[in-house]
């Protein structure tokens, strides 16, 4: 389970988007957009990817009354629409494109109030062997956030379901 990404595996298109554009000035913003026009339910949270690699993946979005609660911190749904976004880039950058990923399912605690804005970061703490998927695996993804005062306010697990592409 600990075999990194194969250097010469041809990143997902998904990756090599990021990697062209997140280069360029703004252009992990026109990245964010790209993503939020693809699905464009992550739009509702104003999505920033700011680090996409095998392996790890954060993404931030600020405060703005669209995502607030009733007692004016950011909803708690909000976090999860932003975790699962954080999920997706990091599954993009690190599931080859000899597989394919869907999520199945989410667990969430809320920790604490929310001050401002968030930034969700999900990682794996190992890479698992693409190669040895043959019939289909759940992965766990982890995501934690901090808010605007660099606390943990959020955390998140997302399993997603990983199965070789059919031939």
């Amino acid at each position: 389970m600990t075999s990194p990404a194969k250097p010469s595996a041809k990143p997902t298109p998904t990756l090599a988007l990021w990697n062209k554009l997140s280069a360029k000035p703004l252009g992990s913003r026109l990245f964010s957009a790209a993503v939020s026009f693809k699905a464009p339910y992550f739009g509702t949270v104003l999505p920033h990817v700011v680090e996409m690699r095998p392996g790890k993946a954060v993404v931030t979005a600020p405060k703005w009354w669209g995502i607030q609660n009733h007692i004016g911190t950011f909803h708690a749904i909000a976090a999860c629409n932003l975790a699962e976004m954080a999920m997706g880039m990091l599954a993009e950058a690190t599931v080859p494109t000899t597989h394919r990923w869907l999520p199945k399912g989410m667990t969430t605690e809320y920790l604490k109030i929310t001050k401002g804005g968030l930034t969700a970061t999900a990682e794996l703490p190992e890479l698992p062997d693409f190669d040895a998927i043959t019939e289909g695996r759940d992965v766990l993804v982890p995501i934690t956030f901090s808010d605007a005062e660099g606390k943990e306010s959020v955390r998140a697990e997302i399993t997603i379901w990983v199965t070789p592409k059919k031939k």
